[in-house]
């Protein structure tokens, strides 16, 4: 009896253990660090990464890894619960992959066809939200995937469903998840604007109040005067949706001196930057919650950001402006447009930001860390990768997890940026 005992004492704790490290394992793989959809939770292109090294070694940081199968194309990486999403164009086909986080391929999933336009290749970064992966490909096929497996789980047709108009180099909008809501913008006379239930791709509401068609530009939403709101822009104009209904909230003019609105908007406290390359310049704007409509605070011609990943750091605005084809990298005060510091040595890049560091991508190859200062930024690092033609680096760089991811057409580097 007492041996019955003993073993039966012996089993639970085994059975305990094995639950423990069960449920270890998962709060792992939950807490693991994560960069869910383009520009990271909250799309303010910040990493909450701290411990990172403040100078890099000559030649740059050590090379962990390269993955060389993505796809031609420029999509950037979502990372989430231990998995690395992106997408890429392989012969007539689109795909969305995912990777572990030592880069080998745990699958591969068709999304409609490759865009063989003007600048062919992938656009959007797959978005990752409670077990699901969403992307929109270029010609308007937004489809849903199960994250683990690559199962697809629905798919919409944006151009057949709602009548989507796109411009010259097709859709380039990486969705949103809110709540149960995806959020894109299919731009067509009879559906500006959808909400599409996430789990079954179901139509929510549809918003045919704004005038003009999708640009290229991907939207955030905030919290504003207590509302939640999509913030986005279209080719001509900036505009405020209530998340819920779908409703017009506030909308100002934008119209560009080329239509390609496509950088990010930037918020704060019911303040929103906007800006366009070719001389359009950056705009600031103050919504008004008793009206439909917002005012300008300032303009300036030369910051005519196209689009670098714009970061907003202690007051300060950073981003990359064409300065009517010189290009200069930019620091101004948000509030009132007045330059900090301007630096010409850059060139075109793609940015992120992490423990106090701006990280710029050259679209030509050269990695650049810049040290975030009271003055502005100072150049402190530079390494250079594979020498390529113009706009071959415009997928924005991601630091996530104490690593530094580029991606390239077919590559992805993976770099360790930790300081120990």
């Amino acid at each position: 009896m007492e041996t019955k005992r003993i073993r039966a004492a012996a089993l639970a704790l085994i059975v305990t253990a094995s639950i423990c490290v069960s449920l270890s394992f998962a709060t792992n793989v939950d807490n693991s660090p994560g960069w869910p959809e383009f520009h990271g939770s909250g799309r303010k292109n910040i990493s909450p990464d701290i411990g990172l090294l403040k100078k890099w070694p000559e030649g740059g940081p050590q090379l962990l890894w390269k993955y060389s199968q993505c796809g031609k194309g420029f999509s950037g990486v979502a990372i989430a619960r231990g998995m690395i999403f992106t997408a890429g164009d392989f012969g007539r086909e689109e795909m969305v992959i995912a990777l572990d986080m030592d880069g080998n391929l745990l699958w591969k999933m068709p999304n409609g066809e490759a865009w063989r336009g003007p600048s062919p290749g992938s656009r959007a970064t797959p978005t990752y939200n409670d077990g699901a992966v969403y992307h929109m490909n270029p010609d308007g096929r937004l489809a849903a995937y199960e994250a683990p497996s690559g199962e697809q789980l629905w798919a919409v047709d944006l151009k057949s469903q709602f009548d989507a108009k796109f411009g010259i180099w097709a859709f380039a909008e990486n969705v949103i998840v809110d709540g149960d809501k995806v959020l894109c913008m299919p731009g067509g006379p009879k559906s500006r604007v959808v909400a599409l239930d996430k789990r079954t791709g179901k139509t929510l509401w549809v918003n045919t109040e704004i005038e003009h068609s999708a640009a290229y530009c991907s939207g955030i939403v905030v919290t504003n005067a207590g509302l939640r709101q999509l913030i986005n822009m279209t080719q001509r104009s900036v505009f405020g949706l209530n998340v819920e209904t779908g409703k017009l909230v506030w909308s100002a003019p934008f119209v560009p001196m080329s239509p390609q609105n496509a950088l990010r908007p930037v918020f704060q406290d019911g303040y929103v930057f906007i800006a366009c390359g070719h001389s359009s310049g950056g705009t600031l704007l103050k919504t008004d919650p008793g009206s439909n409509t917002a005012s300008t605070v300032w303009h300036r011609r030369d910051l005519d950001d196209c689009h670098s990943g714009t970061v907003l750091l202690n007051g300060k605005l950073y981003g990359s402006a064409c300065r009517q084809g010189g290009r200069c990298f930019y620091c101004v005060d948000f509030l009132t447009g007045k330059t900090i510091k301007l630096d010409s040595t850059l060139g075109k890049v793609g940015i992120t930001c992490a423990d106090g560091m701006i990280y710029a991508l050259n679209h030509q190859g050269t990695m650049s860390l810049l040290a975030v200062t009271p003055d502005g930024f100072d150049i402190v690092s530079q390494f250079e990768l594979t020498r390529k033609p113009a706009n071959s680096y415009l997928a924005h760089p991601v630091v996530c997890g104490g690593k530094l991811y580029i991606r390239c057409d077919q590559d992805l580097y993976v770099y360790d940026v930790r300081a120990n």
